[in-house]
């Protein structure tokens, strides 16, 4: 697809481009045929320090030559490849084209090794060193970034080793979480809940939940707000995998610490966090082992019992 939304800038890039080739060919035919003044002694006559002429020979053939290839090499390069505007060359390349056969390239080589692993449920990889090794490279190079080396997470980023799953910890749900990526979303409530007194009342039913430190007494009086919130956490505040709601008595906020003026922040301004895809990047094979990955770290779910 063209960056390019106006066909003027097409025109305009490709003008000058294209301009500027010929107008050095140009520049090289009138220089050869201008006849400069000179003197018997084939100089100019402009002298320098005293001593030093400047002399009238034509420019070596060998130059010449090499100029003119090349000007042809550019006239070629532009034909075969995007240079001139919303032009896409003769052969279609794109750096994203080509990251792809490299990526399908590598993958192919690649293939044996995997292959090794097929047939294999994820908690029997979870169990098999060569494969948690793969994991492991796959997670350090990709998901560390966000997660941590030891896949701790941090503010804002989720812990994988603990219980607390968001869209759920069964080896499906995080396969499908690392395939599709997650687009979780606390929208704005204090206007909801209603004023600024119930918002902190609402925080500290919220933390008495989890059993966190709290105001008691806010806390019974936010009982009834909290219903504005049941909606996506449920009426218990155990949370909604299909939402991504997170459970709040288990006492892990991802955001900020257990206390009152972070769940305040919370309700009052929103949050939104987002895991992306990787379904672009990742083979089914390596996404099968970096499910496996994850999940043996100790806080995954088991898979539910086979019928």
């Amino acid at each position: 697809m063209s960056d390019f939304t106006s066909n003027f800038w097409s025109v305009f890039i490709t003008t000058i481009t294209l301009g500027g080739i010929v107008g050095c060919l140009l520049l090289l035919w009138f220089s050869g045929k201008t006849k400069a003044m000179t003197q018997s002694d084939n100089t100019t006559g402009h002298v320098w320090d005293e001593d030093l002429r400047e002399m009238n020979n034509p420019l070596p053939r060998w130059w010449v030559g090499l100029f003119i290839i090349t000007c042809l090499f550019g006239f070629a390069y532009l034909y075969l490849y995007p240079g001139l505007g919303s032009y896409e060359g003769s052969l279609k390349w794109t750096q994203i084209g080509q990251l792809d056969k490299e990526m399908a390239k590598g993958n192919e080589q690649v293939a044996p090794i995997y292959a090794a692993f097929a047939g294999k449920s994820v908690p029997e990889l979870a169990k098999d060193a060569p494969a948690m090794a793969i994991g492991d490279r796959l997670f350090m190079n990709n998901c560390a970034q966000c997660h941590g080396s030891d896949a701790r997470g941090g503010k804002g980023f989720p812990d994988l080793t603990d219980k607390q799953w968001n869209w759920g910890g069964t080896p499906d749900q995080i396969e499908e979480t690392i395939t599709k990526g997650r687009t979780g979303m606390m929208p704005p409530m204090a206007a909801a809940v209603g004023s600024p007194e119930d918002v902190r009342n609402v925080a500290n039913y919220v933390l008495s939940l989890s059993g966190a430190p709290n105001d008691s007494v806010r806390a019974n009086l936010g009982r009834a707000k909290f219903v504005v919130c049941a909606a996506c956490h449920g009426p218990d505040g155990k949370g909604n995998p299909a939402l991504g709601a997170p459970n709040l008595t288990s006492g892990v906020f991802m955001h900020g610490p257990a206390v009152e003026s972070h769940i305040v922040a919370m309700i009052t301004n929103g949050k939104t966090g987002v895991m992306p895809a990787w379904d672009k990047k990742f083979t089914p094979e390596q996404i099968k082992l970096l499910t496996a990955y994850v999940w043996g770290k100790g806080g995954g779910v088991a898979p539910p019992a086979a019928n």
